[in-house]
C-alpha cells in the first residue's frame, strides 16, 4: 500500500472516530413558529399583564385597565377588552408551555389602555333582565337525525330531556323560553336559527351530547362560531363555570362554524354535555338525576350572563 493510500486511511478512521461512531449529542427540541417566537408568559410580562386564567383552549392576561384574550387551538382568535382583534397565528405546545408569534406584542400593544387613566365606555348589547329576555333553547338532533347512540339511547332523546329541564329552570325565573323543538321531530339546523332571528332573541342555546373514537375522553365542551361577539363569549364563559360544577370535565371554551352558531342574528352558544363514547359520561347522561344538575348548572350560567 502507498503511503499516500495509508495517510487516507488514517484520515478516514479518524473522522469516524470523531463523528459517526460517537453518540449524537442530545439538543433540547426547537419550536420554530415563524421567525421568532415567545411563550405566553413571557408575552404577558413584555404587556406589563400577568396571567389570570390559563386552560387548554385559551389564556386570560390581565392588568387594572387590560383583558386580554387568547384562544390558543388552531385557528385561534385573540381580543382586547372584548374586541376582537385578528388570528393568532401559528401556534406550538411543547408539554405545558404555549409559544405564539412575537409580533403579537407590537399587535396588541395599541390597542391596550393606560392603567389610572379614564377609559371611555365599551359599547355593548344591552344585557336584558330575566324577566324580559328571550332565550331560544335548541334540543340538538331529532326525528329522522338520532345523533350518537350509546346502550341503545340516542342522543336526541337526551337532549330533548336537557333542554326541556333548562327552559323549565329557566321559564320559573321570568324568562321567556322557546324551544325549538318539543318532541322528536326533525327540524332543519337553518330553521333552528330562523326561529331565533324571527324574534328579538337574547341569547342562543344548542345542547348537544359528543362522541369520539377514543373512549377515554370526556367532559363537556363550549362552542361559539369563529367571528362570535364579545357577549356570545361571555355567555359560554358563564355557563362552562356553571357547569364545572357538575364535577364533569371541562374542555374548554372552543371555536367550529356550526350552522346554529353562524346563522343566528344574537349571541348564540352550543353545548356538548359530555361524550356518549365514554362509559362515565354516557351513564351520567342517561341518569335523570345527573340531568337535572346539568340543566340547573346551564340555567344557571344562562342567568348569570343575562344578569
Amino acid at each position: 500500500m502507498s503511503s499516500r493510500i495509508r495517510l487516507l486511511t488514517v484520515f478516514a478512521g479518524v473522522v469516524l472516530a470523531v463523528g459517526g461512531c460517537q453518540e449524537p449529542r442530545r439538543q433540547t427540541p426547537r419550536v420554530v413558529v415563524g421567525e421568532q417566537t415567545v411563550t405566553v408568559d413571557e408575552l404577558a410580562a413584555r404587556l406589563r399583564l400577568h396571567i389570570q386564567e390559563r386552560t387548554e383552549t385559551f389564556v386570560v392576561l390581565k392588568n387594572a385597565a387590560n383583558t386580554v384574550l387568547i384562544f390558543t387551538h388552531a385557528d385561534g382568535r385573540f381580543f382586547v377588552n372584548g374586541k376582537a382583534i385578528g388570528p393568532v397565528g401559528e401556534i406550538r405546545i411543547v408539554g405545558s408551555t404555549v409559544y405564539v408569534p412575537e409580533t403579537l406584542v407590537a399587535t396588541i400593544q395599541p390597542h391596550l389602555r393606560i392603567p389610572g387613566l379614564e377609559q371611555p365606555p365599551v359599547a355593548a348589547r344591552p344585557r336584558p333582565k330575566p324577566g324580559t329576555a328571550i332565550v331560544v333553547v335548541d334540543a340538538g338532533h331529532g326525528g329522522k337525525d338520532p345523533g350518537s347512540l350509546v346502550a341503545g339511547r340516542y342522543e336526541k332523546h337526551i337532549t330533548l330531556q336537557v333542554a326541556r329541564k333548562v327552559a323549565a329552570l329557566l321559564a320559573q325565573q321570568g324568562v321567556k323560553v322557546v324551544m325549538t323543538r318539543q318532541d322528536d321531530r326533525f327540524i332543519e339546523l337553518e330553521e333552528r336559527a330562523e326561529i331565533a332571528n324571527r324574534r328579538d332573541t337574547d341569547l342562543f342555546v344548542s345542547i348537544h351530547a359528543d362522541s369520539a373514537p377514543d373512549r377515554s375522553i370526556s367532559g363537556f365542551t363550549l362552542y361559539v362560531a369563529s367571528d362570535a361577539s364579545r357577549e356570545a363569549y361571555e355567555a359560554a364563559r358563564t355557563v362552562s363555570a356553571a357547569m364545572a360544577k357538575t364535577g364533569s370535565d371541562t374542555r374548554g371554551i372552543r371555536e367550529a362554524d356550526y350552522k346554529v352558531l353562524v346563522q343566528t342574528s344574537c349571541p348564540a352558544i352550543l353545548i356538548e354535555c359530555g361524550y356518549l363514547s365514554n362509559p362515565l359520561d354516557a351513564r351520567r347522561l342517561q341518569d335523570n338525576a345527573f340531568q337535572t344538575r346539568l340543566a340547573q348548572a346551564i340555567a344557571a350560567g344562562i342567568l348569570n350572563y343575562l344578569q
